[in-house]
């Protein structure tokens, strides 16, 4: 009994001992590529924070109330605001919505319930194509088929033009909303007696709306910021809009036309408009995210 404790107390202590040598090298490594991954995530964070910082540092000091109300200055103006140049993009992003929203729910829909396999994969190739064209050939093309046609520009041609670069978010993001609702939803509506139209309206786009939302949010900031096509549609003016069919300001091209002008008041409301379309395709992200987390919670509860 006596000789058979200290085998086994050595036997105890010698594990222990292995164990500690294999995790002292395990938690090592462990450190170091923790380091590692913080480390690249900040330098990929980085850019981001910087254009940040920057663009809070020279438009921050414009950032009042006048901002938001007054109109667009002339060069050597005093005071002066972009809110002509925010209901400008209001406007052509309103537009683009109306146009694009419709057209691309009822494109997914086909896409996910009602086409066969090999129309839907066409369809699909060429939404994904049309996502990877440049902004600037849709400009050309609005304002070859609107522009050229009505003879001036106006805020229906560049509501249009957003609206073709929307379409593919949209569609894309919806079609893969419906596509993640479960099979089961769709059976035990068809043995309640409901029809596939009626599944559609009732059980399916309710059960993916959040989804939904999250995408047509995505594809609304992406619209905002656009540039090219609003310099080929819309054009300039310093003047609240006037109707559709008029030239209106927008903020994306408010900044490209007054970023690089010799006139400080006008430099300063390009800084200014800058951060204040920043924070507003941020706040359009948080909110897409937002209601992602809900639906996910939601979902999970």
């Amino acid at each position: 009994m006596t000789s058979i404790a200290p085998t086994q107390n050595s036997d105890q202590s010698a594990a222990q001992g292995m164990d500690r040598s294999f995790a002292r090298p395990q938690t090592l490594m462990d450190l170091v590529w923790t380091g590692i991954a913080f480390t690249l995530l900040g330098i990929a964070l980085l850019p981001l924070l910087l254009v940040l910082g920057y663009v809070i540092f020279k438009g921050i000091g414009r950032f009042n109330l006048d901002l938001f109300t007054q109109q667009i200055p002339a060069a050597l103006q005093p005071g002066g605001g972009v809110g002509s140049a925010i209901a400008g993009t209001l406007l052509t992003v309103a537009i683009a919505t109306l146009i694009s929203v419709p057209l691309s729910i009822l494109a997914a829909v086909y896409l996910s319930e009602f086409s066969s396999k090999n129309i839907a994969d066409w369809i699909r190739f060429a939404t994904n194509a049309l996502s990877g064209v440049p902004s600037i050939i849709v400009g050309i093309f609005a304002y070859g088929m609107f522009v050229v046609t009505i003879g001036k520009f106006s805020a229906l041609a560049g509501g249009v033009a957003l609206a073709i670069l929307m379409l593919p978010l949209i569609v894309r993001s919806t079609d893969e909303a419906l596509q993640l609702v479960p099979q089961d939803v769709r059976w035990a509506s068809a043995v309640v007696g409901a029809s596939q139209f009626q599944t559609v309206l009732q059980v399916i786009l309710p059960a993916a709306l959040p989804t939904i939302l999250t995408g047509i949010t995505l594809a609304i900031a992406r619209a905002a910021g656009e540039t090219a096509p609003l310099i080929f549609t819309t054009l300039f003016s310093q003047f609240w809009p006037r109707g559709l069919f008029e030239p209106i300001p927008t903020l994306a091209v408010l900044i490209y036309n007054f970023a690089t002008v010799p006139f400080q008041n006008q430099q300063e409301i390009a800084w200014a408009a800058s951060l204040l379309l920043v924070l507003l395709v941020l706040l359009s992200s948080l909110f897409a995210r937002w209601i992602t987390r809900k639906s996910f919670y939601s979902q999970s509860q």
